[in-house]
């Protein structure tokens, strides 16, 4: 359809362009005169001017009626002897005589013959052209839409990547390995034909694929595994032919797809069954990488952030060889991202990126680029000329817990239920043993919370224990003790809490085995069929008695938090009340101040750090902020436990 309106466009502007081009040409229009009235008119003198192109003359003579008015006139005449007699008769009566035979007729010919051939010739290619085209673009689907980086175009190295040490020096190996395959291959080794990049978004898969592309000096193909899958029957598995025809073509080479999840799935779980389309692209998938025809030398890379749904044969040695987990950093990797995302920016010689490292567990490397990056904008707002600490504080804050919502009004009761809601947080969390140190506390709205009690953990931790698990249910109960205490009342403030403590009581139960009563087992399996992806329902592998003694179970765990945090807090009236008052006084707490109020220490008086604006800039006007470090694990937004 397209194609039609393109070729009825062409042929529109093909018939305007005659319709011009005949215009112009004919010009204005000329009498005919005969060769005895013309030559009657030059006798009497009013033949001005004569132009003898070889059988035509053209030119202007006076009208008798106007002698200002000049008429345009045209004679034939027939070549030959006459033409000679002619020429001297118009120069004898004084008529302005000139020759132009060839010129004219060159003229005329370029304007009535050529022209029109070439224009016409010229909108035949194009309507071609366009039909061809479509044509083309009809039978392209079945082509691959890889993208070949070439060498030297893309800057991105394994300089640029930090926090994921081992995946680099796997994947230098295979670079390595393209650049001087015979290192390895003299003691009989084989180059891996597939390496699987695994974890959660934002760890830096893709981005370790663009430093292979910037490391290797092969050719690099990049696709994504959606655009595998097309509308029509067929193009998924053609569109993987051609990848890999293009791969040899170019040996050695690498191919990364990117999310292959898309149409790396589990068979015959989808819709459709075995005919769908997304099966028969992986089927065609598996046939390249491992089938009957070798493909030495091209080495897929994918990346993918569910490595559960992927199909057993796409996982199996032969096709993926390596899987590497890219998973988050520790504090080192940390501290080593924000100082590769800091490069490009002004920063204080005295930020302390160790200690941003130390309070940001949990954070991914896109986590950590945008902290950096909300940190200079945060400056920039403030009018510094260099990003300090207080920036870095704030904006880890920003990323962590969303930004400040000042202009929300709470009331006077309200503020004060917040206050003592965060206070009993706070207590419970510090007076507990074994609990991570309080970091900070605030009452100023973030994101959905009017409140936010942080705790920042002393080192990464990757299990948890029985105790620091029921200290957590401890906490997350006390800001609903708290509210009891002191108003004889409950509010809608602590559902997320208890929903929160309430998942953590029955993975206690039903996945860690941590009820004496019931023992060492788990209760409920995923089920064994994923569908489009998702595990939709856990089959269940207990009778009813036994989950009413899982209810009760939960139930006496939560219970007892509830206990431990209200004994807590009846014992410390006067440090919640005084916590609390505190809180509506000055809003936030950093863990020091929080230990002071505790303690019954004097605080110092509240320190507004401000930086005027340099003259070179314009002043920006901004709030004044104060350092304010904080930690992922926030009691008033969901946190993952480990399973």
């Amino acid at each position: 359809m397209s194609t039609l309106k393109s070729a009825s466009l062409w042929i529109i502007i093909f018939l305007l362009f005659i319709l011009v081009f005949m215009r112009s040409w004919q010009g204005e229009q000329r009498q005919e005169l005969t060769l005895t009235q013309f030559l009657e008119k030059a006798r009497a003198g009013q033949v001005k001017s004569a132009v003898d192109s070889g059988g035509t003359i053209e030119g202007e003579y006076i009208s008798p009626t106007d002698k200002n008015t000049r008429v345009p006139y045209q004679v034939r005449y027939i070549q030959g002897e006459q033409s000679s007699w002619l020429a001297e008769e118009l120069i004898k009566d004084g008529v302005e005589y000139q020759a132009n035979e060839h010129s004219n007729m060159l003229q005329q010919l370029l304007l009535s013959v050529v022209i029109p051939i070439v224009v016409l010739v010229g909108l035949w290619v194009i309507f071609m052209r366009q039909i061809q085209s479509g044509g083309a673009k009809a039978m392209s689907f079945g082509k691959s839409r890889a993208k070949l980086v070439s060498e030297g175009q893309v800057k991105i190295t394994f300089e640029d990547v930090a926090g994921v040490d081992e995946a680099k020096e796997e994947l230098q190996e295979i670079v390595e390995f393209l650049k001087d395959p015979r290192k390895f291959s003299r003691l009989g080794g084989k180059i891996p034909k597939g390496v699987l990049l695994y974890g959660r978004p934002g760890t830096g898969k893709t981005l370790l694929a663009k430093a292979v592309a910037g490391e290797a000096s092969v050719p690099f193909f990049s696709i994504s595994g959606s655009d595998f899958v097309e509308m029509f029957v067929g193009v998924g598995a053609s569109r993987v032919r051609d990848l890999f025809e293009q791969g040899k073509r170019s040996k050695p080479c690498l191919i990364f797809i990117d999310e292959i999840d898309a149409v790396g799935r589990h068979r015959f779980t989808g819709i459709g069954g075995g005919h769908d389309e997304r099966e028969q692209t992986l089927n065609q998938l598996l046939v390249e990488m491992d089938g009957f025809n070798s493909n030495e030398g091209v080495i897929l890379i994918a990346a993918t952030n569910r490595p559960d749904v992927l199909d057993p044969a796409l996982l199996r040695p032969g096709r993926f060889d390596r899987q590497i987990a890219v998973d988050f950093p520790d504090v080192k990797g940390r501290e080593k991202i924000l100082r590769v995302h800091s490069r490009g920016v002004k920063l204080d010689p005295a930020a302390d990126l160790r200690l941003i490292a130390k309070g940001t567990p949990g954070f991914c490397g896109a986590d950590l680029a945008n902290l950096i990056n909300e940190a200079a904008l945060l400056a920039a707002r403030r009018g510094r000329q260099m990003v300090k600490q207080p920036d870095l504080e704030e904006a880890k804050d920003r990323v962590m817990m969303g930004p400040e919502r000042r202009s929300l009004a709470l009331s006077h009761k309200e503020k004060e239920l917040t206050a003592y809601h965060e206070a009993g947080h706070a207590i419970v969390q510090s007076l507990l043993p074994g609990s991570d140190p309080i970091h900070k506390v605030t009452i100023v709205p973030r994101g959905r919370s009017l409140g936010l009690t942080a705790a920042l953990p002393e080192e990464d931790r990757h299990n948890l224990s029985y105790k620091h698990l029921k200290n957590d249910l401890a906490t997350l109960l006390a800001g609903r003790a708290s509210e009891k205490l002191r108003f004889e009342d409950y509010s809608t403030g602590a559902s997320n809490d208890i929903q929160r403590a309430t998942h953590i009581a029955y993975r206690m139960v039903c996945e860690f085995g941590m009820s004496d009563r019931l023992g060492p087992r788990m209760f409920g399996e995923p089920s064994g069929e994923v569908f489009l992806g998702k595990e939709l329902a856990r089959e269940r592998n207990f009778s009813d008695q036994t989950a009413a003694e899982i209810d009760a179970e939960v139930k006496r765990l939560l219970d007892e938090a509830y206990g431990t945090a209200s004994q807590i807090l009846n014992e410390h009236k006067d440090t919640l009340r005084h916590v609390a008052e505190t809180l509506m006084e000055r809003e936030s707490l950093n863990g020091q101040e929080l230990q002071d109020v505790i303690e019954g220490k004097p605080l110092s008086p509240l320190v507004v750090d401000e930086e005027p604006p340099s003259p070179a800039e314009a002043p920006v006007e901004s709030k004044p902020s104060t350092p304010k470090p904080a930690t992922p694990i926030v009691l008033d937004r969901p946190r993952e436990q480990p399973s």
